[in-house]
């Protein structure tokens, strides 16, 4: 076929799909449930045998203006037609913009972009490490994180994460980390006393402001207002992962703004592009200790991801949308909590900010998460799993007041069915 042929797009035959042949190529490193989405729009998707679902996953709090939003296909399809990818050894005017953006609408100084938010996790890392050796004078310096928490895959970031779940059989780890209890002051601060008997160790401490992953948990003012006083005392840097939690998912923009705090560093991806890959490493001044060749990524702040983000982030930052996200998310937690107290046999507590929720079951009541999602999807909503007793409701930014009713009763039925069982 020759290269004119394939300019015309209607030359391109579409591809037959099939689970058997999708499942002969394909790794199986995610555990899938038997349902093939092929097409989006809202807070709404359709399987190819063309039944509806409500999204309350949104790619896991990915897609903040859900599906074929007006906003993303513009800025799709004009950047996609000016220009998507040239390297980093030039100026990216999208780029600069997108930095300029999140800078006036954070507290951080500087922006460096990549792909994901593992990579915006392995960025901090690598700035945190450099600041200790040549700001701190710490020869092997340590990052605490959290227990439960959760910050990527990649080696580095398997080892950050609290879970030895995710690290079985992908030793030997990368060394200087440590883990502490989340929302534990004490337990903090015996652990920097343990690791500093002979004098500094700790060059970061690294959280998030909820964790997703984890459990839905969110963090502890009063816990976190004492992390920021212990690391201005002693120099360490606090990095918050604001992966999952960033660009309005909380009500807020910031998930540090729901903490009074400010962090050091701290890093974005997911809702940032709303669906389109991207991730940020943000920093203050201070730290900003990067230099040319220190750090670099091929895709990172492109053309086309930049240009997509800067219109998700102008629509999330205009007036009221925020005002929405809190006010779906009430809606979300009051619907909910209801249902825990029909069902106490069943439903420990409700707990989450904004639109990232958690629906906790009780560990003797004989349900697992995965028990709920699959009845839940059989009822026509899609639900995700953080943990083995916790289902998470992570609509799009975009949700309506009676698509939140919709999802409430779906959960009820689906709950009403596995209790008749």
């Amino acid at each position: 076929m020759s290269p004119q042929a394939l300019a015309d797009p209607a030359s391109i035959a579409p591809v037959a799909f099939s689970t058997e042949a999708f499942d002969a190529a394909v790794m199986k490193t995610y555990g899938r449930f038997a349902i093939a989405l092929e097409r989006g729009e809202g807070s709404r998707v359709w399987d190819t045998e063309g039944r509806s679902y409500l999204d309350f996953v949104a790619g896991i709090a990915t897609c903040t203006l859900g599906h074929a939003h007006p906003v993303m296909t513009s800025a799709v399809s004009q950047q996609i037609q000016k220009l998507h990818h040239v390297s980093n050894l030039y100026y990216i005017p999208e780029q600069g913009a997108l930095a300029a953006w999140l800078v006036e609408h954070s507290c951080a100084d500087r922006a460096f972009f990549c792909n994901s938010g593992a990579e915006a996790n392995e960025g901090a890392i690598k700035l945190a490490r450099k600041y200790a050796h040549t700001v701190l004078g710490i020869d092997e310096p340590v990052i605490l994180t959290a227990h439960a928490s959760f910050h990527g895959r990649t080696l580095a970031t398997i080892t950050a994460t609290g879970q030895p779940k995710y690290q079985k059989n992908f030793s030997p780890l990368v060394p200087g980390f440590g883990y502490i209890p989340y929302n534990d002051t004490a337990a903090l601060e015996a652990t920097i006393a343990r690791l500093e008997t002979n004098g500094p160790r700790v060059a970061a401490i690294m959280l998030e402001a909820l964790q997703g992953e984890g459990g839905v948990r969110p963090g502890d003012r009063a816990y976190f207002q004492r992390v920021r006083e212990i690391c201005d005392d002693r120099g360490i840097l606090l990095i918050l992962d604001e992966v999952q939690v960033g660009v309005g998912r909380t009500g807020q923009l910031w998930g540090y703004e729901n903490l009074g705090i400010e962090p050091d560093i701290f890093t974005s991806a997911k809702g940032l592009g709303g669906g389109i890959p991207i991730g940020a490493l943000l920093c203050k001044a201070k730290c900003n200790v990067f230099e040319p060749g220190d750090h670099a990524s091929t895709y990172g702040g492109n053309p086309f991801a930049c240009g997509v983000a800067m219109a998700v982030c102008q629509t999330v930052g205009a007036p009221g949308f925020l005002d929405n996200v809190r006010d779906r998310g009430e809606q979300l937690r009051t619907g909910l909590k209801a249902l825990a107290v029909q069902y106490p046999n069943l439903i420990a507590e409700v707990r989450g900010w904004g639109l990232i929720n958690g629906l906790v079951l009780k560990e003797d009541a004989g349900l697992s998460s995965i028990d709920l999602v699959k009845t839940a999807m059989a009822a026509g909503l899609l639900l995700v799993p953080a943990g083995p007793q916790v289902v998470r409701f992570v609509p799009p930014l975009i949700v309506t007041a009676a698509e939140i009713d919709e999802a409430l009763a779906a959960i009820t039925q689906a709950i009403a069915t596995l209790q008749a069982a």
